[in-house]
């Protein structure tokens, strides 16, 4: 029962992590229907930022953190604005090519900026600090992981399917035309839409760092567990990349418990399992 409470919550924690990261990309990929492999560069400039401004800077994690989100948000909105714009009405391809050779660039800038070591986010001591839950102790960070989580999940959800700003989107992405006729800002609409999830990818980023460590090919090493989530959540289907999230997570962090030697095997085998039962996704928009 212990092994089993320490994969459930470290599982929980990790699967998380995934989800935050990939939320903006639910929304680009599955809502705005534009392949952005470049997602996961907004997670690292975002985990990055906060290193630096921690470590070197000597900033407060609580006000560094919001600061690494408002350049990564500015870095995504001004990305969007002068280049991505562009390519929304280009095949797939062009996109994909665009996107992944956007990611090379940005691995090897930070590579030559910050060097090759492994950045660590100095953590204040209310987040160090161990928490007994009876059966094992943690890090408060842990949990702070797991209610960012699902905080995350509420506050998409609700946005997406209750707000103006939801509504603009939706009709912005399946109708752009009529959208334009009735006067809703469409332009406005996709580029806050890109800012906010490349804001979400650089907190997953932050939060995420002692799970997924921060270094030069970060952008390119946990790209593939994002998207894996997105086509195993549904396409555009918030609560589907929660549930994908939370069932990954819990999988790659047993298979880590039970048989470390086969690393990441058992994830990508429940992910073609999950995909050849639900094709579309667990959940669909």
């Amino acid at each position: 029962m212990q092994l089993l409470a320490n994969v459930l919550i470290d599982g929980l924690a990790y699967g998380m992590v995934l989800f935050i990261i990939a939320v903006g990309l639910s929304v680009t990929l599955g809502l705005m229907r534009f392949v952005n492999l470049a997602h996961g560069a907004f997670a690292m400039i975002g985990g990055y930022a906060a290193a630096l401004l921690t470590r070197e800077a000597q900033w407060s994690f609580w006000v560094a953190v919001p600061a690494a989100l408002a350049l990564t948000a500015a870095a995504g909105a001004l990305l969007e604005a002068l280049v991505l714009r562009h390519l929304y009405r280009r095949s797939e391809l062009e996109q994909v090519l665009f996107t992944i050779g956007l990611t090379f660039f940005l691995i090897a800038l930070t590579n030559a900026l910050a060097g090759p070591q492994v950045q660590l986010i100095v953590l204040p001591p209310l987040l160090a600090q161990p928490v007994d839950l009876g059966f094992r102790t943690l890090p408060a960070q842990r949990l702070l992981v797991i209610a960012t989580g699902l905080l995350v999940a509420a506050a998409a959800a609700w946005t997406v399917a209750r707000t103006r700003f939801g509504v603009w989107l939706r009709a912005a992405v399946d109708h752009p035309d009529t959208a334009a006729t009735l006067g809703i800002p469409i332009r406005t609409v996709q580029c806050a839409s890109f800012a906010a999830g490349a804001a979400l990818a650089g907190l997953g980023g932050v939060l995420g760092a002692e799970l997924m460590p921060l270094e030069p090919y970060y952008a390119l090493k946990y790209l593939v567990l994002v998207l894996v989530v997105v086509a195993v959540g549904g396409m555009g289907s918030l609560p589907g990349s929660l549930l994908a999230a939370v069932a990954l997570g819990i999988v790659e962090t047993a298979s880590k418990y039970l048989a470390s030697d086969w690393g990441s095997l058992f994830f990508f085998l429940a992910m073609a399992m999950l995909l050849a039962w639900r094709p579309d996704g667990l959940l669909r928009r």
